[in-house]
């Protein structure tokens, strides 16, 4: 069996400002790898090898690794109508079951081309983050490939931190802060082209981003959602808020938003950093330590509330983005800090 030897200093993901909740408990943290190569029963036989886990198959597209004591496991093709497909019984007459059958084989081969194997773990203590590291090296071993595969494979590494409380207030500070250093984690990800291309990270439109940031902009919990959704109805932001604000107001999300894969917990969802598991030394490490930044922010409410306001100067500046580098801006206020 392959031993895996990990750096000690890069396995070690340090914990927020913010680490409990306001129950005392400590935050957790979901994670969602994207990669294509190994099979479904190859990339589960490696989680359960890494966690000690037991594989239970659902169906040709979807696998279950219990036994951790954070939860489930789940190994899946991200492709909805497979894995429909196969958890469906076949027709019982044997003409249609062969053509049945015939028809599926013809659209896995061809999703298999495109479409992302996903691993999602269950909601982990934050402490146990720096793990993912033992499971992307196993896999890198297994020939796993990630967005630089090729044009087509816009896959990503998806973060979901809990929330340390789910108050109107500090849903909004988070929101500030992401967009306050959206510009940053743009630049620090290295968003490959293939995800540019695709609608799956869509940035903020700009007139709800000058709203957030306005230093007096503190709504209650049914105006945040009112105007989350009016401006972001849909998955498709790098953070994506829809899974919180359906935790906090099922009713007016679910009125908007119908998608079944939005579902509700009190996380965010983080979707803008790459699948690099095929880089020799990547891993989930530089992604998490640039999040803490939005952490920090969020945890200093002086220094928040001042970035806000030296933002929402820099947009109201006529031809701000002709003229004026809001990343350098950000860049030398985090250096200083």
């Amino acid at each position: 069996m392959q031993v895996f030897v990990l750096d000690r200093d890069r396995t070690h993901c340090p914990l927020p400002p913010l680490a409990h909740t306001r129950t005392g408990e400590p935050r957790r943290i979901g994670v969602e790898l994207e990669l294509i190569g190994p099979s479904i029963e190859a990339v589960a036989g490696e989680v359960a090898a890494c966690f000690r886990g037991r594989v239970e198959t659902v169906s040709r597209y979807e696998a279950v690794v219990s036994g951790d004591p954070a939860g489930d496991w789940r190994v899946e093709l991200d492709f909805e109508v497979l894995k429909q497909w196969g958890r469906r019984e076949p027709p019982a007459e044997p003409l249609a079951a062969a053509m049945d059958r015939a028809a599926e084989d013809l659209l896995r081969l061809g999703a298999e081309q495109v479409v992302p194997v996903e691993v999602v773990s269950p909601p982990l203590p934050m402490d146990r983050l720096g793990e993912m590291e033992a499971l992307v090296a196993r896999l890198r071993e297994r020939g796993a490939k990630g967005t630089g595969a090729g044009v087509t494979h816009a896959f990503g590494l998806q973060l979901n931190p809990e929330m340390p409380a789910t108050d109107a207030a500090t849903v909004v500070r988070y929101l500030k802060g992401f967009l306050c250093l959206f510009d940053w984690l743009k630049w620090r990800a290295r968003v490959d082209f293939s995800r540019r291309l695709t609608p799956y990270i869509d940035p903020f439109p700009a007139d709800y981003v000058r709203r957030v940031v306005e230093p007096h902009y503190w709504p209650d919990r049914d105006t945040l959602v009112q105007d989350y959704l009016a401006a972001n109805p849909t998955r498709n932001r790098p953070l994506d808020l829809l899974p919180l604000l359906l935790h906090l107001a099922p009713d007016p999300v679910r009125a908007v938003v119908a998608d079944p894969r939005v579902k509700p917990r009190p996380a965010l969802h983080y979707r803008l950093p790459n699948s690099e598991i095929d880089r020799p030394g990547w891993g989930v490490g530089p992604a998490w330590r640039d999040w803490l930044e939005v952490e920090r922010l969020v945890a200093d409410e002086g220094a928040l509330d001042a970035l806000c306001r030296r933002y929402a100067r820099f947009l109201d500046q006529p031809l701000h983005g002709v003229w004026g580098n809001w990343l350098e801006e950000v860049r030398a206020w985090l250096a200083a800090r």
